[in-house]
């Protein structure tokens, strides 16, 4: 038995005085709509209709669970308006999963630039360098920076790309010298960045020569983030493979210098992995069109600006 559809019937019955026009008003046969009510009464083992030939009165049981019916009816109803309007409107809490350094350096102020058009949704943001498994974690979107990504059932939009630049402190160019190609970087202390999604013992350059593939040596320091990265190499521990987005403002400020100006690591795609295309959420749907719209202007913007060999403070 449908519950909910026979609380509707009985309720329906009650309000229009006659299962006739009950029918007519949910568009079923007067049959259907004594059966529910007849299923209804038994199941609850009362009696909620006198009938006779002529009208129909609710027993005192029957007023009291027209009460409940009624409450629980409007309540479906409110949640069905509800979860349609999800479709329409966009409003609510937004679970993002983020890659460390693109979330702290874009995706916390495309949340700002977002929240001026739709105020009504509010973030709870995750910062890591994984991929997030989004159905048992429960995030609703995760930004993600890598070559490809490995097929899914989830949804990949493509919303930007990015490279990274070789960097090292001035002094550590000073005690060691500035390599002039790839091949001598073998004779550097070159740190490492731990990724999920990039080689950690090779360095795939894009330069003046095509691609050129250079295999590390054993590295005196390795991490997992770009900003901690920065600092190492800030530090004059060795050459390390940056972000331009997480190089962009030591080179403005000359603590870092590129090497290999002229060179590039491989290029890297930014996606946004959501569920499901179904009955996409507004707020989903809005999110990942504003970071569409708004995000491969910002990164090539601080991509040209690191495309020299140094960058000036502005």
């Amino acid at each position: 038995m449908d519950t909910l559809q026979t609380m509707r019937a009985f309720a329906c019955v009650a309000e229009t005085g006659s299962f006739t026009a009950a029918a007519l008003q949910l568009g079923t046969t007067t049959a259907y709509v004594s059966r529910a009510v007849a299923n209804l009464e038994t199941h609850l083992r009362a009696r909620l209709l006198n009938r006779t030939t002529r009208r129909i009165a609710l027993t005192e049981a029957g007023q009291r669970y027209l009460l409940r019916c009624e409450q629980i009816l409007a309540y479906v109803e409110e949640a069905e308006a509800e979860a349609g309007d999800a479709h329409a409107r966009p409003a609510g809490r937004l679970r993002v999963h983020s890659m460390t350094g693109i979330g702290m350096h874009y995706v916390i102020r495309a949340i700002a630039g977002y929240r001026k058009q739709f105020p009504e949704v509010s973030f709870e943001m995750t910062l890591a360098n994984r991929v997030p498994d989004l159905l048992d974690e429960g995030f609703d979107v995760a930004i993600v920076v890598a070559p490809e990504l490995p097929d899914s059932g989830l949804v990949s939009q493509r919303i930007g790309e990015t490279y990274s630049i070789l960097c090292a402190s001035p002094a550590y160019i000073e005690a060691r010298g500035l390599p002039r190609t790839p091949a001598e970087l073998i004779e550097h202390d070159c740190l490492r960045l731990l990724s999920p999604v990039m080689s950690l013992d090779k360095w795939l350059f894009d330069g003046p020569n095509g691609q050129e593939m250079v295999t590390l040596g054993p590295s005196p320091f390795q991490v997992n983030v770009g900003d901690a990265m920065t600092e190492a190499i800030r530090s004059g521990m060795g050459i390390g493979a940056l972000p331009a987005y997480s190089a962009i403002e030591a080179l403005r400020d000359g603590s870092l210098v590129r090497v290999l100006p002229h060179y590039r690591l491989q290029w890297l795609n930014v996606y946004a992995l959501y569920p499901s295309r179904q009955y996409l959420d507004a707020k989903i749907k809005t999110w990942v069109a504003y970071l569409r719209e708004t995000l491969p202007g910002i990164l090539s913007a601080d991509e040209a600006e690191v495309g020299g060999a140094q960058v000036r403070p502005r």
